[in-house]
């Protein structure tokens, strides 16, 4: 037999429903425009990127969803594992009032998301909503395509980055690299807030200067 194949003795794997997937994914804070002009923020952890798109998962009945359904600008506000208490302040409150069936067990409305999380927000380049001064890696982008999943339980963002801001002391000097070794994403790990642990290798695409 073919070594590659043979693995070391273990327990069989056990077959489990386990009632979220969120497998170690970053959180993201995302700021949006209301009807009347105030803005909403709103912590995620569905968030991935395809070159300078990024693919976004949210709730069908958040204010978030909706704001984006009718207003394209927004922030995508990167926290380090600092800000996780500032992140859990904002996760039960919602910004739709009247609080929706599915929201009013565990949620209750908040118009001042901002103040309510203890974070302030700084204008943006080429969007309305502002920036989560806080955050070291804050994205302005455009939802070009909003939908709903096959499920039609969630909605599917897909934003275009228009601007990248990055806090200084992140960027590898010269350049227009974020350094991994100096930025560490808080990750949302079934629920649990987590940063990262020490570098344990780099891909062999990567372009950043050593």
């Amino acid at each position: 037999m073919n070594a590659a194949f043979i693995l070391p003795a273990q327990a069989p794997h056990l077959v489990i429903e386990p009632s979220i997937l969120y497998f170690g994914t970053p959180v993201a804070l995302l700021s949006t425009e209301n009807e009347d002009g105030s803005f909403n923020l709103a912590p995620m952890s569905s968030a991935w990127a395809l070159g300078q798109t990024v693919v976004l998962g949210l709730g069908r009945e958040g204010q978030t969803a909706r704001n984006l359904g009718e207003r394209p600008d927004l922030v995508i506000n990167l926290p380090n594992p600092a800000l996780w208490p500032a992140v859990e302040r904002l996760a039960p409150l919602t910004g739709r009032n009247p609080v929706p069936a599915t929201k009013a067990e565990r949620c209750r409305f908040e118009p001042d998301k901002f103040g309510a999380a203890g974070l302030h927000g700084e204008p943006s380049h080429v969007v309305r909503p502002p920036r989560v001064a806080e955050c070291p890696i804050q994205l302005e982008a455009r939802a070009e395509r909003v939908r709903t999943d096959v499920r039609d339980e969630f909605v599917i963002v897909e934003a275009l980055v228009q601007k990248v801001h990055a806090d200084p002391r992140l960027v590898v000097p010269g350049t227009d690299h974020v350094d991994p070794a100096a930025w560490s994403p808080l990750v949302y790990n079934f629920r649990h807030y987590f940063g990262l642990g020490q570098e344990l290798g780099h891909s062999y695409r990567t372009e950043t200067p050593r």
